[in-house]
């Protein structure tokens, strides 16, 4: 069983920046894919990026990309999303997720994620 838990969100201000972390235990086979969404109040669940864990590979969402960075730390077992030039807009409940069904979607889609974490809230005032 994977088990994820998120850190590191927090309140800033527009234009500012944070890290998430996702702590995750359980086989690495079964964690192959791991990614980071968001939800706003009132909105649908949104993939923000992912990483192909044994290589490395990235995909980000196209109303982050240049501003995040998704990375992983293996000998930790921590996934990050570095978010910088935040906008209020930006403001979510932050989600880790994790597969080992693919990785290669041209999309993220929460019904190809298995095991989620709790989420994070990061807030973005103006």
């Amino acid at each position: 069983q994977v088990q994820l838990v998120e850190s590191g969100g927090g309140s800033v201000q527009a234009g500012g920046s944070l890290r998430l972390s996702c702590a995750a235990s359980g086989a690495t086979y079964m964690r192959t894919c791991m990614g980071w969404f968001r939800q706003a109040p009132g909105k649908e669940r949104e993939g923000v990026a992912r990483i192909y864990t044994p290589a490395g590979t990235t995909y980000y969402a196209d109303s982050v990309k240049g501003r995040a960075t998704i990375s992983q730390d293996n000998a930790k077992n921590t996934l990050y999303l570095q978010m910088n030039s935040l906008k209020p807009d930006n403001t979510s409940l932050y989600y880790c997720a994790a597969t080992n069904r693919g990785c290669n979607w041209p999309n993220m889609k929460t019904r190809d994620f298995d095991y989620w974490g709790q989420g994070t809230q990061v807030t973005v005032s103006s």
